[in-house]
């Protein structure tokens, strides 16, 4: 007890100076939302207006394309920008604390009213408190008095717990307009529940303060916790409110520490499309699938928002739909955030195998335990630095590498050694149910399309009619990574079925693309010498190419390399266009060079203009016949300032404008 005592006594020292002007960045804070005066940044309401970012968004850029900081002295602004992106985009506007609100603690319980628009919401909490005076750091569990971790971790150390009952604000599934929390908010019905229940916990915060002469709670020293949709609970509550000192996000999966982005590049995982549309709000699944690369943030920033305080990320890659390998990337991400700070200890995870969903391993305990002790109870010779996961071989900074540098490409990597087999689709051995047609961006002028109105998106079809057989051989035992280049704009479930040899068909959800793209198709282990792929339709009908089988782990650019199975098909010519298309510049922002594509139905006269925000034209790029089909043009901005411009496609009667971002 007595070390104890002089850990708290340090713990109110240490929080002291962090506090102090020019002192040590702070613990924790003693409002909800530091940032809450800043403006908010540009929010689009438009898909057309936001630009495309394949890899992981820069958690230091400013929203609206003027630079970047990553001094800490402005992160309180840009951490008020990712807060309003992630309401505007996925979760809602958290509405702030009612100026009627009142709390009592009578025996054990802890009662909140939370009364506005004439309506009044009851939260209520039956906490367990040590023995003692006090004051004690508390636990803040989703749904149980700590979480789904051991309630010992907490009781053995004298740490109160507090239970938040999530269905006095809205239910699992809500039902929306019907929420406790609707009647409070009857304009804002459309929230989902990622907001609401963070809402409720900074209600509950909220009562604390109130009670704090009868209820002995260190208000300094608050965690949250949870496990699977209340470990996403956890992290939203302790990205939302600044009050809270330590959250432990326990298995959280898609639409928690998993980023939308990397989700997309995965099989079998909960990614954006697929996530519950009770959680979020609806309009955020139009960035599902294809238009998930135009969402302005990512999941790596969700943790950011936690930042300076501290998290504890666990996962289980036993269970694939919590696509834990993208949490991982998205984890590494987030971790640069407290890095550059200077605040490492105070952001660590654990990734490990081997145990029931929503339990832990002795290891992770003895892991949670050292962030309990350090950010709860003072203990500073704690070992924080938890960074355990079985992926050592993983590059993860291919989704960071870009950041500071205004051009959100993917990096080249060396693929001279790589082994890599090339495969023209078209040359293969195509059933009846495919149509051949050519395009000048395809690899050898032609690509593959299943036939309008075909689909089997439950199981695939049979007979050699709905087949591509393709042959290849690789020359060792070990994992290939095979990926195609297609073009799937028109769904986000663009989709196929594959197997190799003989085994059994696997589908695959990952074949959307904005314009002619590499994607993964497949990871096999393949034993050296001859195999057989086998393709067939499942949804949509995405335009396919090429194929590559490669030991290397990085996709292909470009059209790739030269085809073992190269081959005269007969086509000669394609299907006119049926749509008159521009479209998105890639890389956009973009620093100096960006790339414009545009598809004509029909041969004729085509200006494509570059234009200022005042309208004052700036380039003329294209003035000239151009054939039907697809063209591409390499902008080269070198010479203009940073800003927004604007370029426009006219051909006929037909015109379409675009919006791109310079940054120089």
């Amino acid at each position: 007890m007595r070390k104890r005592l002089i850990l708290r006594a340090f713990w109110i020292a240490v929080i002291a100076i962090a506090q102090a002007p020019g002192q040590q960045i702070p613990l924790v804070y003693d409002v909800e939302h530091t940032g809450a005066a800043f403006p908010a940044p540009p929010l689009s309401s438009s898909l057309n207006d936001l630009p495309v970012i394949e890899p992981l968004t820069d958690p230091f850029e400013w929203s609206d394309g003027s630079g970047r900081s990553t001094d800490f002295a402005d992160w309180a602004r840009r951490r008020a920008e990712i807060l309003a992106e992630m309401q505007y985009y996925e979760t809602g506007l958290k509405p702030g604390r009612p100026d009627t609100l009142t709390a009592s603690f009578v025996g054990d319980t802890l009662t909140v009213n939370v009364t506005e628009n004439g309506n009044t919401l009851t939260l209520k909490s039956v906490i367990t408190l040590p023995e003692g005076p006090g004051p004690f750091p508390a636990v803040i569990g989703m749904g149980g008095p700590s979480g789904s971790l051991p309630a010992d971790i907490f009781t053995s150390r004298g740490i109160a717990m507090i239970p938040f009952n999530f269905g006095q604000v809205m239910a699992h599934t809500q039902t929306r307009g019907s929420e406790p929390i609707n009647r409070l908010y009857p304009d804002q019905i459309t929230m989902g529940a990622y907001t609401a229940w963070p809402w409720g916990v900074s209600r509950l915060i909220d009562g604390l303060e109130l009670v704090q002469s009868e209820l002995p709670v260190d208000l300094k020293r608050l965690a949250v916790t949870g496990c699977s949709f209340a470990g996403k609970m956890a992290l939203f509550a302790g990205a939302y409110d600044e009050r809270i000192a330590l959250t432990i996000a326990q298995e959280s999966g898609g639409g928690g520490a998993a980023a939308w982005r990397v989700s997309e590049t995965q099989t079998g995982v909960e990614n954006l499309g697929a996530t519950s549309g009770a959680w979020f709000l609806n309009t955020m699944f139009r960035f599902a699938g294809k238009n998930v690369v135009k969402l302005p943030h990512d999941h790596h920033e969700l943790m950011a928002l936690v930042a300076p305080r501290a998290l504890f990320v666990l996962g289980n890659p036993d269970y694939i739909w919590l696509a834990d390998t993208s949490g991982y990337v998205s984890c590494r991400a987030a971790q640069k955030v407290w890095e550059n700070f200077g605040i490492s200890d105070r952001f660590g995870f654990s990734v490990q195998a081997g145990h029931p969903h929503c339990g832990i391993l002795p290891g992770q305990r003895t892991e949670i335990e050292a962030f309990v002790d350090k950010f709860l109870l003072g203990d500073t010779t704690a070992n924080t630095d938890i960074h355990t996961h079985p992926w050592p071989g993983l590059d993860y900074s291919y989704w960071t590498e870009w950041w500071g540098t205004g051009s959100p490409a993917f990096p080249e990597r060396d693929r001279s050694r790589a082994e890599e087999s090339w495969l023209e689709i078209e040359c293969g051995a195509v059933g009846g149910s495919w149509n051949f047609a050519t395009d000048t961006l395809a690899s050898n002028g032609v690509y593959l399309q299943a036939k309008d109105g075909l689909k089997a998106s439950s199981k695939p079809p049979t007979g050699a009619e709905a087949f591509i057989t393709l042959p290849f051989t690789v020359s060792r035992d070990t994992t290939y990574t095979l990926y195609i280049r297609v073009d799937g704009p028109w769904a986000a479930n663009n989709a196929c079925w594959y197997k190799f040899d003989d085994g059994p068909f696997q589908g695959n959800f990952s074949l959307y693309s904005n314009g002619w793209q590499w994607k993964k198709l497949a990871k096999a282990a393949l034993t050296a010498g001859s195999h057989t792929l086998t393709l067939t339709y499942r949804i949509g009908q995405p335009r396919m190419d090429k194929i590559c089988v490669s030991d290397f782990d990085y996709p292909p650019t470009g059209i790739g390399g030269t085809a073992e199975n190269a081959c005269v098909t007969g086509v000669d010519a394609a299907e006119p266009p049926a749509s008159f298309r521009l479209g998105q510049n890639y890389p956009n922002p973009f620093n100096p060079v960006t790339e414009i594509s545009y598809t004509l139905p029909q041969p004729g006269l085509v200006t494509l203009k570059v234009y200022d925000v005042k309208g004052r034209e700036i380039a003329t790029l294209v003035n000239e016949n151009k054939p039907a089909g697809t063209h591409r043009f390499n902008f080269k901005a070198a010479g203009l300032e940073s800003g927004v411009y604007i370029y426009r496609l006219k051909a006929g009667d037909l015109a379409e404008n675009r919006k791109m971002v310079l940054v120089q």
